[in-house]
């Protein structure tokens, strides 16, 4: 999701709270400095905004992934082709027990359509435009797997506003279109109020049970799948998982935080989601997911949850969510962003998996959508898992 050009202020703390009855007790901050037993903190570092690369300018990094054969990683601008094409970033980035060092970028490549262009922007009016959100690498092929939202108009479709369905597309090492992954009925756009709401789509991708089954979050509910998140009510978003062929394994509902802060002033922009999803390194029922909310007049709120498939019910052949009882995927807290010691909360929208320490964690970078908007940062922040 790309939040809208709104005045900024800085997040402000909350408490973590676990807000649907019946899941696991959230692990809570003991210091600024480490959130529970599980997550440490181990540093941060930017990458300006407004520098260019390449022929393009750097920013947008709505997703992240790491080449377990390379050992660099790759990145995925959520620029809509409205600076320059649509495309990825490769980058050698030091992460040790020390923090996260120098973000050095090697490479740069636009996506491409099945005829070989690159996207072109919304104002080509051809209804091709895409919304690039997510990255990973596959762990099979070395190819890119990328999601984007789509766009569903604000009212009656236009050659600049046209209905242009979510997807999950491959792309080889240059961009070149090398596929597409068959999407389940209910993440389709319409034109009834059903399917994914407009800019809050499919935000989140990751590889489960070691590169067979593909992951994806939507960001917030469905249309059919009742309101957004409010600040007395979180609500429920859908989790899917495919096998590589596109068949549906499952779909879950995921118990969604309520929204951290009422706007200020009421009434202006505000709203919160799944920014991130990463299946667990050996358990295909285990993910970490992130959380980020916005809320005007008190900036951004991000959480880590780790959460469970097991016992969940499939939700895939429920129509709406808000008419029925389901059991929704377990989750706990695992960190509050707001109690490390960041300069600021920013907009964090991708993770992975990072090399392992010495002390047996893993670490996990994150990195921050800069939004193309002065004021806020593309930082990469490390961390230690258990």
């Amino acid at each position: 999701m790309r939040t809208r050009h709104v005045p900024r202020a800085l997040a402000v703390g909350i408490s973590c709270v676990l807000a649907t009855s019946g899941l696991a007790a959230p692990v809570v901050a003991a210091s600024p400095h480490a959130n529970g037993d599980q997550v440490r903190f181990l540093g941060e570092t930017t990458v300006a905004a407004g520098q260019l690369f390449q022929g393009t300018e750097l920013g947008g990094f709505s997703g992240i992934d790491r080449d377990r054969r390379t050992g660099e990683w790759v990145l995925i601008s959520d620029d809509r082709s409205d600076r320059q094409p649509a495309r990825f970033y490769t980058a050698r980035i030091d992460v040790d027990a020390a923090g996260v060092h120098d973000v050095r970028f090697t490479g740069t490549h636009p996506f491409r359509r099945p005829d070989g262009a690159p996207y072109p922007p919304a104002s080509a009016g051809d209804g091709t435009t895409v919304d690039p959100e997510d990255i990973r690498v596959d762990p099979w092929t070395g190819q890119y797997w990328w999601s984007q939202e789509g766009n569903r108009p604000h009212g009656a479709p236009t050659p600049t506003d046209a209905v242009i369905q979510p997807s999950i597309q491959r792309a080889d090492r240059t961009g070149a279109y090398a596929g597409s992954l068959p999407l389940p009925e209910n993440y389709r756009i319409t034109t009834e109020p059903r399917g994914p709401r407009r800019n809050l789509s499919l935000e989140a991708i990751t590889f489960a049970a070691g590169g067979a089954l593909v992951t994806s979050a939507v960001e917030s509910p469905l249309l059919q799948d009742g309101p957004l998140p409010s600040p007395g009510s979180g609500e429920l978003s859908r989790i899917t998982v495919q096998d590589r062929t596109g068949h549906v394994v499952a779909q879950y509902a995921y118990p969604q935080e309520p929204l951290f802060a009422a706007p200020n002033p009421p009434g202006s922009f505000a709203d919160s989601g799944i920014s991130e999803i990463l299946a667990h390194p050996t358990d295909p029922a285990r993910y970490l997911v992130l959380e980020r909310g916005f809320s005007t007049g008190h900036g951004y709120d991000v959480k880590l949850f780790e959460m469970s498939t097991r016992g969940a019910t499939d939700v895939q052949h429920v129509d709406s969510l808000a008419r029925t009882d389901v059991v929704p995927v377990r989750k706990r807290l695992l960190a509050d962003f707001d109690r490390f010691p960041l300069p600021r909360m920013d907009n964090f929208e991708g993770m992975a998996w990072g090399p392992r320490l010495p002390t047996g964690e893993r670490t996990l970078l994150v990195v921050s959508d800069d939004n193309f908007w002065p004021g806020e940062n593309n930082r990469f922040v490390a961390l230690a898992v258990r």
